[in-house]
């Protein structure tokens, strides 16, 4: 018995609703996970009463809201980013290896954020220029050339993109970034911010503050509504570039605009979290064999995923070797490492990702 395409969509609509229930309901135990657990653990029940705001002054209160809470919001916030910026680009470049990291963006964002960074402590405006907006600017100018670069070295002589180049250049070009990363921590005389920069560049949350939220939180909200506004360009370019041309789209400005803007969410992101890897390669995956690969209902998705997954991570960072905090960038490239390896051989076999 064949069913009627408003049924399919109907079926389809309750599926996405059900899976946007699950992953809210998770990211809440994950926050409450995050508040609670740690070097100092906290009964849930008091944390609760904190969030509510019926308990008494205390230390466990200033722990919470002051200390915790922000670093789960730059963890969920930075988790949703990467994963939606890693969906958009594996549509952009027709490849399901695409990933801020793989691509060198997160590397070059790091490279423009650690260049602010050394250049304030050496003329002695380094607080004054972590309040600004000196920081994000250099990080997003720095993502925007590498991803130039990378899309430049990946073109092939008909204007496409060659078997495996893009992946290569990407590789390469953030080889070359971070070594030129770590050539501006040697030859800066800032050994005093050395160990902080160092943590920073290896992707951390441990520097969360209240009034470092708003510009990575706002810039999520906007870039993701504006993504999900070209949602149907985003689909008929994964379909093939031939085919969107015939259909009206003209994929060379489109694709260099979602560029812009993909390397304006990653350097908003990597100014305050570091370079995190891996996050915008494994949440897409996930997601489309949830709710399929159209874009409209993707995106939702893959944000609210790529936020557990952070969180969770995050976690997972500042208790599996407590009070000792591990960069939560390490985690996600033991887990990301792997899962490449997996994705390629998955290729190489024929088989699609």
């Amino acid at each position: 018995m064949r069913t009627s395409p408003k049924g399919d969509r109907r079926s389809s609509g309750g599926r996405r609703l059900a899976v946007l229930t699950v992953l809210t309901v998770a990211l809440a135990a994950a926050t409450l996970a995050g508040l609670a657990l740690g070097s100092v653990r906290i009964p849930t029940a008091q944390v609760v009463e904190i969030l509510t705001g019926r308990a008494d002054p205390s230390p466990f209160r200033t722990i919470v809201l002051d200390v915790r809470l922000p670093r789960v919001i730059l963890g969920a916030t930075v988790g949703a980013g990467l994963a939606v910026i890693g969906t958009v680009l594996q549509a952009l470049v027709r490849n399901p290896l695409a990933d801020p990291f793989l691509l060198g963006v997160s590397s070059g964002a790091s490279v423009g954020a650690v260049s602010a960074i050394v250049l304030g402590s050496v003329f002695g405006l380094g607080a004054a220029l972590s309040t600004s907006v000196t920081i994000p600017a250099a990080s997003f100018a720095g993502a925007l050339i590498s991803l130039v670069l990378v899309y430049a070295l990946a073109r092939s002589g008909g204007g496409g993109f060659a078997t495996g180049r893009l992946i290569l250049a990407g590789v390469a070009v953030s080889y070359i970034l971070t070594a030129l990363t770590s050539l501006i921590l040697v030859t800066a005389d800032s050994a005093d911010h050395l160990k902080e920069v160092l943590y920073w560049t290896l992707g951390g949350l441990g520097s969360a503050r209240w009034d470092m939220l708003a510009l990575p939180c706002v810039t999520l909200v906007l870039g993701t509504a504006l993504l999900m506004s070209m949602a149907r360009p985003l689909d008929l370019l994964l379909a093939g570039e031939e085919g969107a041309t015939v259909l009206g789209l003209d994929a060379t400005r489109f694709r260099a605009g979602v560029f812009v803007l993909a390397s304006l969410l990653t350097g908003a992101l990597v100014a305050y979290s570091g370079a995190i890897g891996f996050v915008g390669l494994m949440v897409p995956h996930a997601a489309r064999m949830l709710v399929g690969a159209a874009h409209r209902a993707l995106l939702p998705v893959v944000a609210l995923m790529g936020a557990v997954f952070l969180v969770a991570a995050d976690l997972a960072a500042r208790t599996v070797a407590a009070p000792q905090d591990i960069p939560v960038g390490v985690l996600t490239a033991l887990t990301g490492g792997p899962f490449f390896l997996w994705l390629l051989r998955r290729r190489n076999e024929g088989v699609p990702a």
